[in-house]
Order: C-alpha cells, then structure tokens, then sequence
C-alpha cells in the first residue's frame, strides 16, 4: 500500500453516510461522496462487529489525544 493511501492520509473529500435496516432484514450503511454511490449491507451480526470496531476506535483516537473516552451507547448521551 501506497503511502497516500491508508486510513491516516488526509484529504478535502467529503461525503455523507446513512445507516438504517433494509426491508431484506440487513443494516445498510449508504456512502455518498461526490458522483459515489456506496451501499454496503451487513447481516445484524457484522453490523454488531462493526459497531464494535467503531467504539474500539473512538476511544483509542481519544486515548491519543489525552482525552477520556464518553461512555454510553451509540447515538445516545452519555450517563453523568
């Protein structure tokens, strides 16, 4: 892998992403970016493994900066 690649490299692309059930019993996780259109479908299970991923990385990106980790569940605010 080039060094422009990966997830680390920067750069001024942005997009949207939309995350919901289909009608098919999948998560979907729909990626727009520019003329991109991404739909990617995940059995509840990936998903779970996904999200868990997600956590694992916000709190090791907060671990980096010297800042505590928000408990709590996704999409929710966490308990004080």
């Amino acid at each position: 892998m080039s060094k422009k690649n990966g997830i680390n490299r920067e750069t001024d692309v942005s997009g949207e992403i939309q995350i919901g059930p289909t009608s098919l019993g999948m998560v979907r996780l729909y990626v727009q970016a520019g003329e991109l259109d991404l739909p990617m479908d995940f059995t509840p299970e990936e998903a779970r493994d996904i999200a868990e991923e997600l956590v694992n990385a916000a709190e090791e990106a907060a671990q980096m900066h010297g800042k505590p980790a928000k408990s709590g569940k996704p999409g929710k605010p966490a308990k004080r």
